[in-house]
């Protein structure tokens, strides 16, 4: 018998897993796992639908490729499972996504000096790359360069970025409120981007297709200031978006 209630639990179902997909999943390395689990069950699926049909020959075939793939994909997926079992468990992440993350201190003097240096190196052409990363993206950047951990300020940016530096062509790390790397080197990505966007983006693109982080990019050709973050490029023409935006990333 048909019950609305049933079909309110199922719409609840569907509704909290696109949530959690959207959230944590969607334009990640986790994604690719995702879409091979979907497979995997829709494998299973079938498996015992055709048994239950009683063609035992194609159950069966479908039950051990099932069987096979299900093997298969702890190794294959070996990263991007761990990343994945690694979120769940993720504590500071839920609480953030459901706004329970307590009283956040502004740090406002840390964006006021991350908004000055960038606005001044749009206006001077000077590329930058600085990243604002999640909990979980550690393993995602390649090389994490020099070790900083020094307080922000606008002056400690422009030297490092300055084209002169050792230090200028590597990303900056931002870590609780501080300087934590210089010269980092993120993994580039794959997609095919417009001719404009140079290894800066292509870096910082891919740094957020692998991870929740946000990147910010200064253009040294254009002076565009842009943000990546789930793989897609927002621009920022206007300083004080800009500087909302950060306040947002910054105050995770």
């Amino acid at each position: 018998m048909f019950k609305w209630i049933n079909l309110a639990q199922v719409l609840i179902i569907v509704i909290a897993i696109w949530f959690f997909y959207k959230t944590f999943i969607k334009n990640t390395s986790s994604e690719k796992l995702v879409r091979g689990l979907l497979g995997l069950a829709a494998l299973w699926i079938a498996s015992f639908v055709l048994s239950w049909a009683h063609l035992d020959l194609l159950g069966g075939f479908f039950h051990w490729m099932a069987l096979f793939l299900s093997i298969s994909l702890i190794v294959i997926f070996q990263p991007e499972l761990r990343k994945f079992l690694a979120l769940m468990g993720n504590i500071e992440e839920w609480r953030r996504v459901f706004g329970r993350d307590g009283v956040s201190a502004k740090n406002t003097a840390s964006l006021d000096a991350i908004v000055a240096a960038t606005e001044y190196m749009s206006q001077k052409h000077t590329g930058a790359l600085i990243v604002f990363p999640s909990s979980l993206d550690e393993s995602a950047i390649d090389k994490k360069g020099i070790a900083i951990d020094a307080k922000i300020t606008s002056e400690l940016l422009l030297t490092i970025f300055f084209n002169k530096t050792p230090l200028h062509d590597g990303a900056v790390i931002i870590s609780h409120d501080r300087i934590a790397y210089a010269g980092a080197i993120l993994p580039l990505s794959q997609n095919n981007l417009n001719w404009k966007y140079g290894t800066r983006h292509r870096a910082a693109l891919g740094l957020s297709e692998k991870s929740g982080a946000t990147v910010l990019v200064v253009s040294e050709e254009s002076g565009d200031i842009s943000i990546a973050e789930r793989g897609k490029f927002t621009k920022y023409d206007d300083i004080k978006k800009l500087r909302s935006k950060l306040e947002r990333v910054i105050n995770k």
